[in-house]
Order: structure tokens, then C-alpha cells, then sequence
């Protein structure tokens, strides 16, 4: 059961829910690590309704803290450099495959780079998406240096005259500074040849607070967009 499902559970069918109840539904939010600020404001803005309206409410909340800009993708002329960082597990293999599957059903021409040379199959996981969505993938021998499958990638990229190039990189953790220190160098050969349009950082959906933290290191080394 979801976590909204959870709450509404406690307090659907009352016109308002007890003092123990809110405090479990407090108890709940705060576990799932929305951050204090943001639960009280839930909490107090859903007391004033109906138990019913409890979800509404909640959902409603949260829609108000999000960006209400209209967020399109790079574009222009030249070729478009999309780098995509993030922890280890957070699915970014995958966000590039669904990128590039818009960008293609969009008619834009698209190239893959295979920078993660670490983990095992990343490099078969990448080349089965480009094969399903009909783009090309660049990718060195197994265990190659990541920044050089990214300036490989960038020049071809630049020399076909390609759209869009999406670079996948290796989950890193953002408290490992040596690994952080390659994603830069990652970012920096790229330059060489091309600027950086993009850099998408992947997060989990339920990672909670620690995503500011992610957020805030990815963006040290290679300027989160």
C-alpha cells in the first residue's frame, strides 16, 4: 500500500481526524523523509477539511512546491551534448533509453555514448535500448577509460552532425570525491570538443531529503542543469 494510501485510510469517512491520528499521519510523512517544513504545512492545511478531502489536500500541497516553469530540453543547430550523472541503482541507463526514444519519435536524429565502462552489462543494457529504438550506440573495450568513450562519442556525434548526443555515465556515489573528480574530467574531454548542453541528474523517487544533498554535490562537479 502507497504511502497516501496508508494515510487516507486513517482518516477517510470523518469530518476530522483525532489527535492520534494526525500524529501518526505526522509520523508517517516524517518517516518518509519529506522534511519537517513541508509535513507541518501538509498537516496543517489538511486539518481544516473534511477527512475525505484529506488526499486532495495533501496532493495539492505538494503540486504547489513544484516549479511551475515550462522546462523544454536544449535545442539549436549544433549538436546537443546531454551528459546524465547520478548515484548507483537510480535507473539512469534507462532515462537515457526513454530521452532518446522521445527525441527520436520527435524526428531528431540521436546518438548514445557508453561512459559507464564499470558496471557489469552496462554497455549490452544500452546497446539492446539503442537497437529496440533504432539509434547508434558509441562504446569502448570493457574497462575503458569513461572520458575517453565520452570524447569518442562527442566528435563523432559532431562530425555527423547529429542532433542529439546522451551520454550515460557510472553510478557514483556523491560522497566519493575521486569518483566525483572523474565525472568532471568526464564532463571537461567532452569540452573539447563540443560544449555540454544538458547535465540531467537521476534521482529515486523515494530518496527523500538526501536528494537536496545529491543535488547539491552533482552540481559542484559538473553544473547540474
Amino acid at each position: 500500500m502507497g504511502l497516501f494510501n496508508r494515510l487516507i485510510a486513517k482518516v477517510r469517512g470523518t469530518s476530522t481526524a483525532s489527535v492520534v491520528e494526525w500524529a501518526d499521519i505526522e509520523s508517517e510523512l516524517l518517516a518518509s523523509d519529506l522534511g519537517p517544513a513541508l509535513v507541518t504545512s501538509l498537516i496543517h492545511e489538511a486539518k481544516k477539511l473534511p477527512g475525505d478531502d484529506v488526499e486532495n489536500a495533501m496532493k495539492e500541497i505538494l503540486r504547489s512546491k513544484f516549479s511551475s516553469k515550462n522546462r523544454q530540453l536544449c535545442a539549436g543547430d549544433l549538436t546537443q551534448i546531454v551528459l546524465v550523472v547520478g548515484v548507483n541503482g537510480t535507473g539512469k541507463t534507462t532515462s537515457v533509453a526513454k530521452l532518446a526514444t522521445l527525441l527520436h519519435d520527435e524526428n531528431k536524429s540521436v546518438l548514445l555514448g557508453a561512459a559507464d565502462t564499470f558496471r557489469a552489462a552496462a554497455v549490452e543494457q544500452l546497446s539492446t535500448w539503442a537497437d529496440r529504438i533504432g539509434v547508434q550506440t558509441v562504446s569502448g573495450k570493457e574497462g575503458a577509460e569513461p572520458a575517453a568513450v565520452a570524447f569518442d562519442s562527442a566528435r563523432r556525434a559532431v562530425d555527423e552532425k547529429v542532433n542529439y548526443l546522451i551520454i550515460d555515465t557510472a553510478g557514483r556515489l556523491h560522497n566519493k570525491n575521486d569518483l566525483m573528480a572523474e565525472l568532471g574530467k568526464v564532463k571537461r574531454v567532452v569540452e573539447k570538443v563540443a560544449p555540454v548542453s544538458e547535465v540531467l541528474l537521476v534521482i529515486d523517487a523515494t530518496t527523500g531529503q538526501n536528494g537536496m544533498t545529491q543535488a547539491q554535490i552533482f552540481s559542484e562537479a559538473v553544473e547540474v542543469t
